[in-house]
């Protein structure tokens, strides 16, 4: 499936599908204290689902401040933070 990135509203729960909407190009933030976008299966105005790996990512990213996935700095990062 597709994917397609989305940017968080700042202001719902960051594990729900409804607090993202869809973002036509990749995001400039990378790090911070808050989430910024989560790149994801293509599902309209919002993602489709957030899997479990997209869930550990996203508090992975709160408290690490770091994009995720971290461990090594080559791999495609599935969550972005901002200040």
């Amino acid at each position: 499936m597709a994917r397609a990135w989305y940017s968080y509203n700042g202001i719902g729960d960051p594990l729900l599908i409804a607090s993202y909407i869809f973002a036509p190009i990749k995001p400039a933030c990378l790090n911070g204290v808050n989430i910024c976008s989560i790149y994801t299966p293509n599902g309209g105005p919002n993602p489709s689902v957030l899997s479990t790996n997209i869930r550990h990512y996203i508090a992975n990213t709160l408290s690490t401040l770091v994009a995720q996935p971290d461990a090594n700095p080559g791999l495609k990062k599935y969550v972005y933070g901002k200040n």
